[in-house]
């Protein structure tokens, strides 16, 4: 089963979904990953009744980072701002479909750091 969770990852990284800038958009941010250079930023498109209608993340970095933006990418068209704001970490790690190491956590969760930091302003690195 990891195999299959693996080739889905590795698509994703390769082949990207909702990647590139979106003009005009209503909310965005960007960060990066300081201990491994990862870099991700996100641009949302919100209807009046604060659900995204239209997302895009650029940057750049290793498989997981930017498969875990992809995948998220995703799932979140629909969600409203607030929804995205409470998301958990475990959340985003599920989506993954794989164990993922201590080492490797923060890569997996920039994108949802980045999606905080643009739907609420507080960009700090989720828990749980």
């Amino acid at each position: 089963m990891d195999a299959l969770y693996r080739d889905f990852i590795l698509d994703h990284y390769k082949n990207p979904r909702n990647f590139g800038e979106l003009e005009p958009h209503d909310l965005e941010a960007h960060d990066h990953n300081p201990l491994c250079g990862d870099e991700l930023g996100v641009h949302l498109r919100v209807d009046d009744e604060g659900k995204v209608t239209d997302v895009r993340f650029h940057g750049q970095g290793c498989a997981i980072s930017q498969a875990a933006a992809s995948i998220v990418s995703e799932e979140i068209v629909g969600m409203s701002v607030d929804e995205i704001a409470k998301l958990p970490a475990s959340w985003v790690i599920e989506q993954l479909g794989i164990e993922i190491s201590p080492t490797r956590r923060k890569c997996a969760l920039l994108n949802l750091k980045v999606l905080r930091g643009a739907t609420t302003g507080d960009a700090s690195w989720p828990e749980g």
